[in-house]
């Protein structure tokens, strides 16, 4: 299986969500203005949790290529993640779904190399990483806060290439209403769920508060229901 680069992944989720100790910050100011523009040039499709659903939706974010092509983003349902100390203890619930556009190996944007394939750890990958940005413990001192994100994304990573490793179980849901095998896992700090969907694109959630067994997952038929 063809999986995105570390590196190459990981620029992509700073790019689209921020890190580090900046990610609060990053994801207040997008959720605050919660643009659909990206999300309205995707060439493939959108996925959030299905009608069986009825809190609120809202947007995070997209990630790009280099030339301005998104290759994936994500949607968020149910109570916005918050960084603020008196909600910190707080059991937030929320469930964050991930597209990711289906590519095949291909040329970088500048013609001097190229991009490997996406795959299902790929989304895999973003949604483990993204559960950590809004989880990461803002009561640490900033050093050791710094600290502890770079050895749990680096975890992140490695669970993500070892999709048929011990960390993860098969869990099967819904897509368009077709059963669909999942990988996932459970943590403490919240459950990564990772496989493929139709219309050429991977999926990937993350949640915490809001448990994974009986979510469905369907295509958006307009983003504008997102964009509050």
């Amino acid at each position: 299986m063809e999986t995105t680069s570390r590196a190459g992944a990981q620029g992509a989720l700073e790019e689209a969500e921020g890190s580090g100790a900046a990610v609060g910050d990053r994801v207040r100011r997008v959720l605050a203005s919660r643009p659909a523009d990206g999300y309205l040039r995707a060439d493939f499709p959108w996925y959030g949790l299905d009608e069986a659903f009825t809190g609120p939706r809202w947007l995070t974010g997209v990630g790009t290529a280099a030339d301005g092509t998104v290759e994936h983003g994500s949607t968020g349902h149910g109570e916005v993640p918050s960084y603020r100390a008196e909600t910190e203890e707080r059991d937030q619930r929320f469930v964050i779904v991930v597209t990711v556009a289906d590519r095949p190996v291909r040329s970088s944007a500048d013609g001097t190399g190229t991009l490997e394939a996406t795959s299902v750890s790929s989304a895999a990958w973003l949604a483990g990483s993204g559960l950590l940005s809004r989880t990461w413990p803002n009561q640490m001192e900033r050093s050791l806060r710094e600290d502890w994100l770079e050895q749990q994304t680096a975890i992140a990573w490695e669970l993500a290439d070892d999709l048929d490793g011990p960390a993860w179980s098969v869990l099967s849901l819904p897509v368009d209403g077709v059963p669909t095998p999942f990988r996932h896992r459970e943590s403490e700090y919240g459950w990564v769920l990772a496989g493929e969907a139709p219309g050429g694109v991977l999926l990937g959630a993350y949640g915490r508060g809001m448990s994974p067994y009986g979510l469905g997952f369907s295509a958006i038929k307009d983003i504008a229901g997102y964009a509050g």
